[in-house]
């Protein structure tokens, strides 16, 4: 990843609107801000929450809150925690990630 032309700023999180993504069960709410071609995200997690597909994007991602379980196709399972954070290249290893309690999540991709 190439920053370039990005002056200083801050984001106030809290005064993002987030955007509703309805997993297979439970939800997750985005609040997100592009900066040219990086998209960064505060992502919460419904308990409950379990993804719909196999994601081949690729991530830098940080587990701030709760407790997050990612699978990869290949069978490997992965818990992330607060502070615990995975980074995966664009179209390296599908994986799918679900949540009993509920995750709050720092995202960059």
């Amino acid at each position: 990843m190439k920053i370039s032309d990005l002056p200083f700023g801050i984001s106030d999180w809290s005064a993002l609107e987030p955007t509703q993504h309805a997993g297979e069960t439970g939800c997750a709410y985005w609040r997100t801000r592009h900066f040219g071609d990086i998209r960064v995200r505060m992502v919460e997690y419904t308990p409950g929450y379990r993804a719909d597909h196999w994601c081949v994007k690729g991530h830098i991602l940080l587990c701030l809150e709760g407790e997050l379980h990612t699978t990869l196709a290949d069978g490997r399972s992965f818990t992330l925690k607060p502070g615990v954070s995975y980074q995966v290249a664009d179209d390296a290893e599908p994986h799918l990630s679900h949540t009993e309690t509920g995750a709050k999540l720092f995202i960059v991709d």
